[in-house]
């Protein structure tokens, strides 16, 4: 691991960022005119299989947000969210059947078929 792709910390909670999801973030931030926005990546309640991803920009690391980066690009989650997504991979996806992030989240015992919800 390169010091770009470095996390804030190493444990079992880290999420990995992959070189294709850094570089999308990297571009929808450029798009929005801002480079500094940061992802964020929560979890809710709901959706088809229990608990949801929730994915939006922000510009603010609150006191109980985490901070991972990649190739300059940082992602925040909250504590409480990480329990959930801890060791889990944050991806992007572009094929035939359309474009998205993808979370390859080791904790999940389900998910759905487009894999915007999950079980525990």
């Amino acid at each position: 691991m390169s010091d770009t792709d470095t996390l804030e910390a190493s444990n079992v909670q880290d999420v990995q960022i992959s070189a294709n999801a850094a570089k999308r973030i990297a571009e929808l931030a450029r798009h929005e005119g801002d480079p500094e926005l940061m992802l964020r990546i929560s979890v809710a309640g709901g959706g088809c299989s229990g608990f949801r991803y929730g994915f939006d920009f922000d510009k603010q690391v609150n006191a109980d947000d985490r901070t991972f980066t990649r190739d300059g690009v940082k992602v925040v989650i909250d504590e409480v969210s990480l329990e959930l997504l801890g060791g889990s991979e944050l991806d992007y996806v572009d094929d035939l059947i359309g474009s998205y992030f993808e979370m390859r989240n080791p904790n999940a015992s389900s998910s759905c078929g487009c894999g915007a919800s999950f079980s525990i």
